[in-house]
């Protein structure tokens, strides 16, 4: 109960550097956190691509969801249902956004009070 955080290195950016006390140049800190400290600095806080949630069919068409139209008989009455496609899609893939946002784990506050 009442433990401290986690002390351990992430692997976004803007994660944190690890030390409790914010100053990388203390004693038990190896070289290779002090060099990823040193990288990230010059990391941007913009994103300019991201991963597209639309697919493409087999007829080429871009959408979401793909749904195929069956008949079904029941009780001797046809009754159109719709049949959810989810074999041959192929996904879009990544995008560049037009204008960028700002990464999700960026640590500063960026409104004017």
């Amino acid at each position: 109960m009442g433990g401290s955080g986690s002390k351990t290195k992430g692997y976004w950016p803007f994660a944190g550097s690890g030390s409790v006390d914010g100053d990388p140049t203390k004693e038990g800190v190896d070289e290779q956190s002090l060099a990823r400290l040193r990288s990230f600095r010059s990391a941007t806080p913009f994103v300019f691509t991201r991963r597209s949630s639309l697919y493409f069919d087999e007829d080429g068409d871009l959408a979401h969801e793909f749904y195929e139209e069956t008949v079904v008989t029941k009780n001797g009455r046809k009754r159109a249902k719709l049949k959810k496609i989810q074999k041959n899609l192929i996904p879009q893939g990544t995008i560049t956004l037009e204008h960028p946002s700002i990464h999700v784990d960026f640590p500063v506050v960026l409104c004017e009070v």
